[in-house]
C-alpha cells in the first residue's frame, strides 16, 4: 500500500491559534483542535498593531523569551507566558515595563505552537558554546531539513540553515532577524551538512560563542505533515504551484536569492483558500490584510502575487510549511480544499 502520510492527525504536533488579550493574570489560552496538544514551542505575534515576535519554549522554560525580529539576548518576564499546558498555554497580565505584547488588553494575537517529537520531526537542543568547530547530538533520528539558532546570552542574529537554500546549503546561511539574502560563511556550520544524529557548528558567536548558552530548533521533513522546500518565481500573479502533500496550516516564505521579509501565513487568520493576512518574522509590523499572496490548497500552495517578497521572475525562495491535513491519509482517503 502506498504511504501517503507519516502523520494522519497534524493537530497532535502543530496548531495555530488566534486570540484577543485581556491583560488579566493566569489567562488560559486553549488550542482549537479536536486533539489536546501540550506545546513545547510557542511563537506569539501581535496582529492589530506593531509588536515583537516572541518565542517561548519548554527547554529554556516558561517566562523566558527571545525575539525573532531582533538580535537581543534572552529576556525574562514573569507575567508573560507562564506555563505550557495540556492543551495550550497560560499568560500573565503582561504589564511589566509596559507589557511585552502577549496579553495586553484588546490586542489581537497569533500563536503558532509546536510539540517536540521525533515522530513529527521537531527537536529543541540547548547547548553551551565553546568557540571550536564541533558536532552536537540531536534526537530527530532523521536528517534536519531546517535549523534555527540563537545565542541566548548575547546580541547576535538568528542563524538559519535550510537544506534547499543553495546547492551546497551547509556552506551558506540566512538570518531570520533580517531581510538579507543568503551568503557563504564557513564559521556557522563549518561547511558540514547535518546527519541523522548530529549537526555541526563552527566558531561564529551566533551559533557557538564560548561559554554562552545557545538554543537550536531543528526540523526534519515528515511526509504529509511538514515540508521545507524551494521554488523559482515567475514574476506573474499566476505564480508557481508548490506541492507539499498536505493542506498547509502554516507557511513561511523567504526570498533567498535577494533581500526580502520572512512572510508568514496561516489557516486561522485567513479562513478561505486565498491568503490575505500576513505577518513578518523579522519585523514588528502589524498584520497586512490588503494583499493577495498565496492560495492554500489541499495539496500545497499557489503563488498569487508578483512582488519581490514572493515571486520575482527567476528569484529563489525557500519555505517551511506544516499541515492542517494530509492530502491523503494513511487509509487512502483524500482531504478537501478549504
Amino acid at each position: 500500500m502506498a504511504v501517503y502520510t507519516q502523520i494522519d492527525n497534524p493537530e497532535l504536533f502543530f496548531q495555530c491559534k488566534i486570540y484577543t488579550g485581556n491583560g488579566t493574570d493566569d489567562t488560559s489560552i486553549t488550542l482549537d483542535g479536536d486533539e489536546n496538544m501540550q506545546p513545547d514551542l510557542v511563537w506569539l505575534k501581535r496582529r492589530d498593531n506593531a509588536g515583537r515576535n516572541r518565542l517561548f519554549d519548554s527547554v529554556r522554560g516558561a517566562t523566558k523569551w527571545l525575539r525573532a525580529d531582533d538580535t537581543d539576548a534572552e529576556g525574562t518576564a514573569a507575567d508573560s507566558l507562564k506555563s505550557f499546558d495540556s492543551d495550550g498555554f497560560t499568560l500573565g497580565a503582561d504589564s511589566a515595563s509596559g507589557g511585552i505584547n502577549v496579553n495586553i488588553n484588546t490586542e489581537t494575537m497569533a500563536a503558532w505552537c509546536w510539540k517536540e517529537s521525533a515522530t513529527a520531526g521537531f527537536d529543541i537542543v540547548s547547548y553551551t558554546g565553546n568557540a571550536t568547530n564541533r558536532t552536537i547530538s540531536h534526537s530527530l533520528s532523521a536528517v534536519p531539513a531546517m535549523m534555527i539558532f540563537k545565542n541566548r546570552a548575547d546580541s547576535t542574529n538568528w542563524v538559519v540553515y535550510h537544506h534547499k537554500n543553495t546547492s551546497a546549503p551547509e556552506t551558506d546561511y540566512l538570518y531570520l532577524s533580517t531581510t538579507a539574502a543568503t551568503a557563504d560563511y564557513a564559521d556557522h556550520f563549518n561547511d558540514t551538512a547535518p546527519t541523522s544524529s548530529v549537526f555541526t557548528v563552527g566558531t561564529d558567536n551566533g551559533v557557538n560563542d564560548n561559554t554562552d548558552a545557545h538554543i537550536a530548533y531543528l526540523f526534519a521533513e515528515k511526509q504529509g505533515f511538514s515540508k521545507f522546500g524551494s521554488y523559482t518565481g515567475n514574476g506573474n500573479t499566476d505564480g508557481p504551484m508548490i506541492w507539499t502533500g498536505f493542506r498547509p496550516a502554516f507557511l513561511m516564505v523567504k526570498k533567498s536569492s535577494g533581500t526580502g521579509n520572512w512572510v508568514m501565513s496561516d489557516n486561522k487568520r485567513s479562513v478561505f483558500n486565498r491568503v490575505q493576512n500576513t505577518l513578518y518574522a523579522n519585523v514588528t509590523n502589524a498584520e497586512l490584510t490588503d494583499g493577495v499572496y498565496f492560495d492554500l490548497l489541499s495539496n500545497g500552495f499557489k503563488i498569487k502575487d508578483a512582488s519581490s517578497a514572493n515571486n520575482t521572475s527567476g528569484g529563489t525562495y525557500i519555505y517551511m510549511a506544516f499541515a492542517e491535513a494530509p492530502f491523503v491519509n494513511s487509509n487512502g482517503v483524500p482531504c478537501n480544499a478549504r
